[in-house]
Order: C-alpha cells, then structure tokens, then sequence
C-alpha cells in the first residue's frame, strides 16, 4: 500500500529557527524513496514561499508543493462555505494570499466573514471594527487556535488570545479551521493525494496533531522533540501508533508497516 505523510514543523523539523538534528536526512531519504509528504502548519502568517525558503537556510530543499498551511485551509474551507465572498482580515501575507487565491476580496465593511490569524501589525482599531462587523452579523473565522507559548519576551500572541477577546465582545464563538480541526486535517490529506488509511502524520503536540490524526484514522506518530512530553501522556484517554524521540530515529519501513 502506498503511504504519504504529514508533517508538523516546528518541534519536528525545527525549533524556532534551529534544525532538529537528524530532521534533514529524513526528509531527504523520504525525497529519494519518492514518498509524498507535506509540511503542515498552523501558522497561517507565512506563504509556502516563505516556508520554502526557511527550511532551506536549514538545509532542506523541498517546493511549495510540499507546503500547507492554516490559511491554504481556510481558504479553501470559505470558498465551499461562500464561493467569491469577502473577509475582513487580522492576519498577514499567507492568509491575504490564500483567500485572493480561491476568489474572496478583502473589504473594510460589511464582509461576509471576520478572518483571524497570526499578525503583528493590525491594531486594537481594527480589532473594535471586527466586533462591529460580527455584531453586525459577519461570522469569525479562526486560522487556528494555538494559544500564546506564555513566554518573555515573545513578541506575537497566540491566536487564541485575540479570538478570546473577540468572543467575549460579541458573545459569538469562531470556527476554527486549523489542527485539530477535521477541516485542516482531512484537506491537507486531500492535497497530498492520500487516503485516510494511507496517510501518517508526524507531530510533537498531543492536542492537535496526534488528536486530530486519530479522529480521522490516519497513523499517528508523537515526537519527544516539541511540546507534548512523556510523562504527560498518562493525561490523554488516547495515544499514538508511535512514540519516537525524534524523527532522526524513525525507521520508515517499521512506520509504512503500521496498519
């Protein structure tokens, strides 16, 4: 049976903006074995360009095309809800790019939707003419909801705080799009060509990547090099395929036996 993978970035391939050792060899070996796999992000601020070229300062040379993001899914995901529509963006270049894609036109009144994603220069104005606009009657969107790493210093917010401070003024909660969503999930498989029994998913988070993976049946994979650690595992009624500590030590024939 054919297999292709999805795989999370940061605290898989990287972290911040240093390479997880052994993360470059395995995807090369994926490239000269000729399986298909995806870099799946939450983060919507960035376009498959410029995910393209951070990997590439890292050493891995992939294309765009192996790139998708939380915004290629929103997008994807208001185009089917309301073909040609607008939107009223807190976010940056990936998501602004995505929704021109798929044939939505960004307005200052009356959009059909208020979409929040990552973004450091939209300001607490626009925030107030969002609340507006959903009090109104424009439904939320949310890229995701990765919540703040609650560290000093960081300098962009967890979407999840923004999106709270939406809900509370307009008593409207959003729909979130990005992992764990089974919307994000299931048209990233998509794009990747798979299916559901055909697809693994690789992730260093229990409560998107592993839980998402698991609802839709794909073969889960957890590594020790991000978020999720071992000794919290016992705190989740599920679990993964695969515990590894790092994809340098994944053996890709034992993982393509799975199921």
């Amino acid at each position: 049976m054919k297999k292709g993978f999805l795989i999370d970035m940061d605290g898989v391939i990287y972290e911040n903006d240093t390479l997880i050792p052994g993360a470059d060899t395995f995807i090369k070996t994926l490239q000269e074995e000729k399986i298909p796999f995806l870099f799946m992000t939450n983060n919507s601020q960035r376009t498959p360009l410029d995910t393209v070229n951070k990997v590439a300062r890292m050493g891995i040379d992939i294309t765009e095309e192996n790139v998708y993001t939380s915004a290629m899914a929103t997008a994807y995901f208001l185009s089917f809800m309301n073909p040609n529509g607008t939107a009223y963006v807190l976010g940056e270049g990936g998501l602004i790019t995505s929704l021109h894609q798929h044939g939505y036109t960004l307005v200052n009144q009356n959009p059909d939707f208020v979409v929040v994603g990552e973004g450091r220069n939209f300001t607490l104005e626009m925030v107030n003419n969002a609340v507006d606009m959903i009090l109104s009657g424009s439904k939320l969107i949310a890229t995701n909801l990765d919540p703040s790493p609650m560290k000093q210093g960081w300098s962009n917010l967890g979407i999840k705080a923004i999106v709270a401070m939406i809900e509370e003024a307009t008593n409207k909660k959003a729909f979130s799009v990005g992992k764990p969503s089974p919307v994000m999930m299931r048209s990233a498989r998509k794009y990747l060509g798979m299916e559901a029994k055909e697809t693994i998913i690789i992730g260093d988070t229990m409560d998107t990547d592993i839980l998402g993976g698991i609802q839709l049946g794909y073969t889960t994979i957890l590594t020790l090099s991000g978020v999720s650690k071992k000794a919290e595992l016992n705190n989740y009624a599920f679990k993964p395929d695969m515990i590894i500590k790092s994809v340098a030590e994944l053996d890709l024939n034992k993982v393509l036996e799975l199921k």
